[in-house]
């Protein structure tokens, strides 16, 4: 690909040529070197989990060393994704309860609770008493309760009874209702440990089960407890892409995936003896910038804008604007260490589980959370004068509208008294809105930067699909103009209808990557208020995550699967060496889920995909069809009040 084949968004182009003059390797350059890739690693059929190997399946070696088949390697390694993304969100959800109980101690004085009904509604989902007890106490219940389901061993976590009905029977019925977090994901482990267990569809049955842990576990409890200490999101104007970077202000990048830290930093940012310090290095003030989901949690709670997503991290440092790139968890290339070598920003890596060489290593501590904030800010304020050579930010920025969660959906719709989804309901009924579908995931170097989430999603809005986002793909629709009351013009005329009349977009920013458990309690509500089934399966909606490159997108996919939502994934698919394995997740997941995994890696096609299956749904439900208006006269309306 040519530099200008590589992305959509004109702010890559000009950067990439900037990191050649400056003689700057990225993740492009690298991808190129890699190339060829492995065939055998794509199509999920290579094994080295024991030192018989590695093997190699092929026509003329069908089986590895121990005698296992391509469908048992490609299912192995498959639900070991699974497992690897699991743990990466639920360890997530454990690290800001461990906060909630540490603010519940008295041990995190620089946290407080925002949102207390929040508390209070997720106390009375654990059955914790409420009543005339304290904040304090009720505090400390919920914290210990929320920590109790990732050990749990029997039973099961607490969150299925969100689900519809139908669908916690089914999960029972088919035995893959999960029942701690952390028992699945270690049963994963052990089951795919050379010599255990072989057969792929009993191997990607675990798989559903770990991957519910974590849909309706590990990331539903992280939203539900940032929602807590951070505050729920409620619609706010912001802006993305590296045009919010400034030229004259010191520029802190936040990037990875847990707030902790960050909301700390967006208060030291506030402090006047910084700021004054700012000034005397000759900056005009501290300009804080998200990057990835780390940046959607502060761009949803405090406006502050967001760079980029997964593929501008590098990008971001080659404008030689930016100060300090401040790091947790997940997502963060280590290639931005030798990047920043080129320039004068300072890489700051903070999580106790996270070490990235050739960073400034400043570990987090919640009891100290403020002070360490400022002792990050302060360095990267005195590294303003540091900057080299010309700096070199991009003009594109485009404002959004974000921060849709289930709550603010439920009120946009219905106001205070009457908050329900009952309008979107009707409006699916009546074929205004076609369908909804959820369109998640990373970014991927193998295909045009942004360029497949934002013709997905183009084309689904085209075709009256109304579209939730989370993680990286949010941030390539609202760096396109997707998310503000305008685009309805790109959407059908009964979907432009109904974001008209609402005063919303047609495509909706529901958060971070754990914040997919928004969607899944949205779909479960659309359930529950009546007109379209009795469980998630029989609902006109769809999942897809068209540039995925994580192991956290498999456990989303997986969970949404298994949640009964059909789920396309493209780029590239990790079992297409294995046929029987490939056939359970592509026809047979029906059977015991409700739904099936899609590859399609163009977007066009796969939106078809999605408007066939939701088109399919609809008929099943009696709604594909308009509705005649009859007007009753007054014979008519006494024959049905003697009914």
């Amino acid at each position: 690909m040519t530099d200008g084949e590589k992305s959509i968004d004109r702010t890559v182009e000009s950067l990439l040529q900037k990191a050649k003059q400056d003689e700057v390797e990225l993740v492009w350059d690298r991808l190129e070197l890699q190339l060829p890739q492995c065939k055998f690693g794509q199509q999920g059929v290579c094994c080295k989990i024991c030192a018989m190997g590695p093997c190699r399946i092929t026509k003329k070696a069908e089986f590895g060393v121990c005698g296992a088949t391509a469908d048992t390697i490609a299912a192995r390694n498959f639900i070991r994704m699974v497992a690897s993304g699991a743990a990466a969100h639920s360890d997530h959800g454990r690290g800001v309860a461990l906060t909630l109980l540490a603010l519940a101690n008295g041990e995190a004085p620089d946290y407080r609770i925002k949102d207390e009904q929040k508390l209070i509604a997720v106390a009375l989902d654990f059955g914790i008493e409420v009543g005339e007890r304290s904040t304090e106490e009720i505090l400390k219940d919920v914290a210990k309760a929320v920590l109790a389901e990732f050990g749990n061993q029997e039973g099961e976590i607490r969150y299925l009874k969100k689900a519809p009905l139908r669908r916690q029977e089914l999960w029972r019925k088919q035995g893959i209702a999960p029942r701690g977090i952390d028992r699945e994901i270690v049963e994963i482990m052990h089951r795919t440990h050379m010599g255990v267990d072989h057969d792929p569809e009993h191997l990607l049955r675990q798989g559903m089960r770990a991957s519910l842990g974590d849909g309706w576990g590990g990331s539903m409890l992280a939203t539900d407890v940032q929602d807590i200490l951070f505050g729920t999101p409620e619609p706010i104007l912001g802006e993305a892409n590296l045009g919010t970077l400034s030229e004259d202000e010191v520029n802190i990048i936040v990037h990875g995936h847990e707030p902790l830290l960050s909301e700390m930093i967006v208060v030291a940012a506030q402090d006047k003896e910084l700021l004054d310090l700012a000034k005397q290095n000759g900056a005009k003030g501290i300009n804080i910038t998200g990057m990835c989901c780390t940046g959607l949690e502060i761009l949803m709670r405090h406006e502050i804008p967001i760079a980029g997503n997964f593929l501008q991290q590098e990008l971001a440092v080659v404008t030689g604007a930016v100060e300090a790139v401040v790091v947790d968890i997940q997502c963060i290339m280590p290639a931005l260490a030798n990047v920043a070598q080129c320039y004068h920003t300072k890489i700051i890596s903070t999580s106790p589980i996270a070490k990235f060489p050739g960073t400034i290593y400043i570990e987090f501590d919640e009891e100290n959370a403020l002070e360490m904030a400022k002792k990050i800010v302060r360095i990267a304020v005195e590294n303003f004068p540091n900057r080299l050579g010309k700096v070199a930010i991009p003009q594109e920025k485009m404002e959004h509208i974000s921060g849709f969660s289930y709550e603010t959906i439920n009120y946009l719709l219905g106001g205070v008294y009457r908050a329900s989804v009952r309008p979107l309901n009707d409006n699916i009924i009546n074929g205004r809105i076609r369908g909804v579908a959820g369109v998640v995931g990373c970014n991927n170097p193998k295909v045009r930067y942004d360029w497949v989430h934002v013709e997905l999603v183009k084309e689904l809005i085209k075709n009256d699909v109304a579209v939730l986002q989370t993680g990286c793909s949010a941030i390539a629709c609202a760096k396109e103009g997707l998310m503000i009351p305008e685009a309805a013009q790109f959407a059908g005329a009964g979907l432009r209808e109904v974001c008209e009349a609402v005063g919303i977009p047609p495509v909706l920013n529901m958060g971070s990557c754990v914040d997919n458990s928004r969607i899944l309690i949205a779909a479960s509500a659309m359930v529950k208020e009546g007109g379209l089934g009795d469980d998630l399966s029989d609902l006109p909606v769809a999942g897809a995550a068209p540039e995925w490159m994580s192991e956290k997108a498999i456990s989303i996919g997986q969970y949404f699967v298994a949640s009964g939502v059909f789920t396309v994934f493209g780029v590239t698919w990790p079992t297409l060496g294995a046929e029987e394995t490939t056939r359970i997740l592509f026809e047979k997941m029906e059977g015991i889920a409700g739904a099936n995994w899609a590859f399609e890696p163009d977007p066009i096609k796969a939106a078809k995909l999605i408007v066939a299956h939701i088109d399919g749904k609809r008929k099943a439900l009696g709604i594909d069809k308009a509705r005649e208006r009859v007007l009753f006269d007054m014979a008519k309306r006494r024959e049905l009040e003697a009914v």
